[in-house]
């Protein structure tokens, strides 16, 4: 089976044409940067103003847990239901499903920060958007981009779904190879998605690594989803102090 598959992922042909595979990785790229640009412009300056303020935790944890709690493929396929088919369905479904971890490591990284630094920089005359942006956010950077991290590899992962609705993408080969018991293109698809997410997280690893000041590259000792976690139900006595 692994040599067939190899056989099928160097298959000239493979590569060729409007299947091949150049394409589908393309539109891959497509559906998770599109998903991924949203959900970024959604929860990060949301994360940002509920980690500087504490203020809309509350609402922010139960947005993002009743997020977490909605299968990917219902969702596409009710989104499908009232917008018929298209890339929008895909688009709603991934970009709903990488809000949270951004969201989540946002807000962490911001309220992380040490107190006494940002009392020290509002001391100093800075103003709350100078202390955010010059205090605040370099410091979280590192948590940010491990929120980045994760929403992309998720959305890699399920931006198969998009063969669900009749789209292109890597999901073409998983879905197609398995209707017709093709299983070497199966398996050849779910190679490439892993992959590509591979390539994809690497990327965002040296991307970090250029960003993030070189005294906060090691990694954090605390778990990233402790902050939105403590305010669950049933977890309310650990949340953090309104400061």
């Amino acid at each position: 089976m692994i040599g067939d598959v190899w056989a099928y992922l160097t298959a000239a042909g493979s590569w060729q044409g409007s299947n091949g595979f150049a394409v589908r990785i393309f539109e891959h790229l497509q559906y998770v940067a599109g998903a991924l640009l949203v959900a970024f412009l959604i929860a990060f300056p949301l994360g940002l103003l509920i980690g500087h303020t504490n203020k809309g935790v509350t609402v922010a944890v139960n947005a993002v847990n009743a997020s977490r709690s909605l299968p990917s493929l219902g969702l596409l396929t009710l989104v499908v239901l009232f917008s018929g088919l298209g890339r929008a369905p895909v688009l709603v479904a991934l970009t709903v499903l990488a809000i949270p971890p951004i969201l989540n490591a946002t807000y962490a990284g911001v309220r992380g920060v040490d107190k006494g630094a940002v009392n020290a920089a509002r001391g100093m005359g800075m103003t709350e958007p100078q202390v955010l942006w010059q205090v605040e956010l370099p410091v979280a950077l590192p948590l940010v981009w491990s929120g980045i991290r994760s929403a992309t590899l998720q959305t890699v992962a399920t931006a198969t779904i998009a063969a669900y609705v009749a789209l292109g993408g890597l999901g073409r080969y998983v879905i197609d190879g398995f209707a017709v018991r093709e299983f070497d293109e199966m398996l050849a698809g779910a190679a490439l998605v892993s992959l590509l997410a591979i390539v994809l997280d690497l990327a965002l690893a040296f991307a970090t690594r250029v960003s993030v000041s070189p005294g906060l590259r090691e990694p954090r000792k605390r778990r990233l989803t402790s902050p939105l976690k403590r305010l669950a139900p049933g977890n309310q006595s650990t949340a953090p102090a309104a400061g």
